[in-house]
């Protein structure tokens, strides 16, 4: 099966009792990056202390502008993986109308 986008899956762990602080801020990700047009779908889903993001785009030029619009681009970030916890997740999305079609 070939998908037709681009999707990104970053990982972050919170810092011990940021984590409230952080979900707080979810919104004004989910509104930022409702301006970009070549964004399929963009949420979150929280599992103890790990946040996921989903992300989801036409074609890597959709990435690029998004990377440009949250000024991510050219910066660079080591990432640390932790493993899945067993706790249930909360999720909270933004999905494109008509991204299902």
């Amino acid at each position: 099966m070939r998908s037709n986008f681009v999707s990104l899956h970053p990982y972050f762990k919170a810092h011990p009792g940021k984590l409230e602080a952080i979900k707080a801020v979810f919104p004004r990700f989910m509104e930022k990056t409702a301006t970009e047009g070549k964004n399929l779908f963009y949420g979150f889903s929280v599992s103890g202390d790990e946040i996921f993001c989903r992300e989801g785009y036409m074609d890597a030029d959709g990435v690029v502008a998004h990377l440009d619009n949250v000024g991510a681009r050219g910066r660079t970030r080591q990432a640390k993986r932790t493993s899945r916890a067993s706790e249930s997740s909360v999720v909270y999305d933004r999905v494109q109308p008509g991204c299902g079609k």
